[in-house]
């Protein structure tokens, strides 16, 4: 009951904060990009979280938590936070003052993509019951090397880095993914530090990186 409120509240808060910062900036709830995120967001959220309560409490606990240890990846959660609000915002005020126009056939690719993406994300938590929203060592991990962690080490990332480039096109606006584009950078400085950290804690992840070359995207990085 405590796992069900927690995720409810943050839930909620996080339906409530989006909405907040898309109509606010806009200025109007005839928003029809929003709406759609929200939807594409929320739902699936709402629909994984479920299964993870019934099937994976554990892991739904992990993904809640996000007290980093690691002074580098607390610097990249910030970054990605103030990248995230500020794409949203001028997202918003991007629908009101028309500044930038994403074609409508690029906002439906978008937002197939972010379903696609948002399948990725879940199908990496269904293969490694060890995933945590903080890059730490756990007590009797083990390396998962199979399914998309035999094709990228990071699938998760690759799957979030989809997922958030696709969110300001669906929303419209070409500013917001200007803005955007900061993730995969700070991404990149996340995989560093957290490949050190596994590399020294992790037995057999040394050997995993030798066997698995790509970290985020195959035959690119």
């Amino acid at each position: 009951m405590k796992l069900l409120l927690q995720a409810l509240i943050k839930y909620l808060c996080g339906v409530i904060l989006t909405g907040l910062l898309l109509f606010l900036p806009a200025g109007t709830f005839r928003y029809p990009g929003a709406w759609l995120f929200l939807g594409l967001l929320f739902i699936p959220m709402l629909i994984l979280g479920s299964v993870l309560l019934t099937k994976a409490p554990d892991l739904l606990a992990k993904r809640l938590s996000h007290r980093e240890k690691e002074n580098i990846q607390k610097g990249v959660v910030g970054i990605s936070a103030l990248a995230f609000l500020a794409s949203f915002i001028l997202s918003g005020l991007d629908h009101r003052f028309g500044w930038t126009a994403v074609p409508l056939w690029l906002a439906v690719t978008a937002a197939v993509l972010l379903l696609l993406s948002y399948a990725m994300y879940a199908e990496v938590m269904r293969e490694n019951a060890y995933l945590s929203r903080t890059v730490e060592v756990q007590k009797n991990q083990k390396v998962v090397s199979t399914g998309l962690y035999g094709i990228v080490r990071h699938p998760m990332y690759t799957a979030t880095v989809v997922l958030f480039l696709a969110i300001p096109l669906v929303l419209g606006s070409w500013i917001g993914f200007a803005v955007m584009l900061v993730y995969p950078i700070v991404i990149a400085v996340r995989i560093r530090n957290e490949e050190t950290v596994l590399t020294a804690g992790l037995d057999g992840y040394a050997e995993y990186k030798t066997k698995v070359k790509w970290r985020l995207i195959p035959f690119v990085w």
